[in-house]
């Protein structure tokens, strides 16, 4: 069946913009862009539905999710000013859910993300069966990634056989929309052994790895100097712990990380010889801007990242360390740290972090085809393109917030959020319009989402 989207803004982004354009949609495939009289004289018997004062796009890619900790929204604020005992808590809190409440939280997780025009994410998951029926249920693309943690390097192969047959069962469920992936957790939970053990299996195996990496100062003095918390926590728990006294990248190449072509997520704590290590390998990079911020990590250098030629698209993170999953929201604080560092570096050096700052266009190219790229999927979405899925979104741009008018690429970095979503579509089909998310009752699944969060807030 095919179907013509008109609006006065189409943003293919792999190519230049189209004022009054349109999109075709043939089943689950994207079947001509162009100009709106060009498309519909190449298909002049399909239904055309015009969205006059909006602008079409790929639908956004989130590609650093835990879907599965929605119900922490709000729930760890006294501890983010301590990560270590923030990562206990949410610990804690994680193993409290069963299966039922892992799956509302990440069903609710996915409503939220399909409601801001994400159609495609990389979640880490510790319960990933349960995220991926979430993404499922609401029909979401995305590739799941179970964590395996595990940093007492004496129970590795034991930790490393529970991982597959954890992947086993994924991939029994796996869909044309829905991947399983590994997700060695991080450097500080994860132990040498095992992440080599990991490396190889994700390689023979062909399964995409994420990997947390370079997030927080407690994480750099751990890897490099073997000192602060997690080295102490390991102590405390009898396990030792070399420190490779090398930077969190130059580590994850030597234990055989790289050689998956991994995704990174946050690189905070990177210099330009571990971004051109992270390029060499043709690794992606999930940029968590809020996350970072929020926690009081640092910036990273999106900038950098972007000057290197790194694949790198933009994460929420979980709403625990970010309260939203609005990409739209994230590309525009991403754009404008940016300039931030750009300015601080100015002022304390007198160089630039970057030759030329971060735009508007730079920021929605991450959002989507960016990202897309640093998931693996590049070649499927991202982009409006012939013969790509029919992955878009559809933006309000009649709001007072938004007018006038003039630069569409600018109108959804700096005046727009996810609530201007008018349609969110996935492989030609319409998963979220008028203010629904389709085939699923959202008062019901909030309701027991409620539940959940007392539950955890009993003790």
């Amino acid at each position: 069946m095919q179907k013509i989207y008109s609006a006065r803004w189409v943003l293919p982004i792999s190519s230049a913009v189209v004022e009054d354009g349109a999109v075709a949609i043939e089943g689950s495939q994207i079947a001509s862009v162009g100009p709106c009289a060009d498309v519909v004289a190449a298909f002049p018997n399909a239904p055309h539905e015009s969205f006059s004062d909006a602008a079409i796009l790929p639908g956004l890619v989130n590609t650093h999710s835990h879907l599965e900790l929605t119900a922490l929204r709000g729930f760890l604020e006294r501890e983010e000013d301590d990560f270590f005992a923030w990562l206990r808590k949410l610990t804690i809190a994680r193993l409290k859910m069963n299966d039922d409440d892992l799956f509302v939280s990440a069903t609710c997780g996915a409503i939220e993300a399909a409601r801001a025009g994400v159609t495609c994410l990389g979640d880490s998951s510790s319960f990933a069966m349960q995220s991926m029926r979430a993404l499922r249920e609401i029909g979401l693309r995305g590739i799941v990634y179970q964590e395996s943690f595990g940093p007492d390097p004496r129970v590795a192969a034991e930790n490393v056989a529970k991982l597959r047959v954890q992947l086993d069962g994924l991939r029994e469920t796996q869909t044309n929309l829905v991947r399983a992936g590994v997700s060695p957790h991080a450097p500080y939970t994860v132990s040498s052994p095992q992440l080599e053990m990991i490396s190889r299996l994700a390689i023979d195996e062909d399964l995409p790895l994420m990997m947390h990496a370079a997030e927080s100062q407690a994480e750099q003095k751990f890897v490099e100097k073997g000192t602060g918390p997690f080295a102490e926590g390991l102590k405390a728990r009898g396990i030792e712990w070399q420190a490779p006294c090398v930077s969190t990248i130059e580590y994850l190449r030597d234990r055989g990380i790289l050689e998956t072509r991994p995704l990174l997520a946050h690189c905070i704590n990177v210099n330009d010889d571990d971004l051109q290590v992270i390029k060499n390998a043709h690794a992606g990079i999930a940029h968590c801007p809020k996350s970072n911020a929020k926690l009081g990590h640092g910036r990273a250098r999106f900038a950098s990242f972007i000057k290197h030629e790194i694949n790198v698209g933009l994460g929420s993170d979980s709403v625990a360390s970010n309260n939203l999953c609005d990409i739209f929201e994230e590309a525009r604080f991403a754009a404008l740290l940016s300039r931030l560092n750009r300015a601080r570096n100015l002022n304390l050096s007198g160089r630039n972090e970057s030759s030329a700052q971060v735009s508007g266009k730079d920021a929605l190219f991450a959002a989507t085809l960016g990202g897309a790229r640093a998931l693996g999927l590049g070649v499927e979405i991202g982009s409006l393109e012939d013969g790509k899925a029919a992955d878009i979104v559809i933006v309000n741009f009649d709001g007072a917030h938004q007018q006038p008018v003039s630069n569409p690429c600018d109108a959804l970095i700096f005046s727009s959020s996810g609530r201007d979503v008018l349609l969110t579509m996935v492989a030609g089909k319409e998963i979220y319009r008028g203010n629904r998310v389709a085939q699923v009752d959202e008062k019901d699944l909030n309701r027991r989402l409620t539940e959940v969060r007392m539950k955890l807030e009993k003790d």
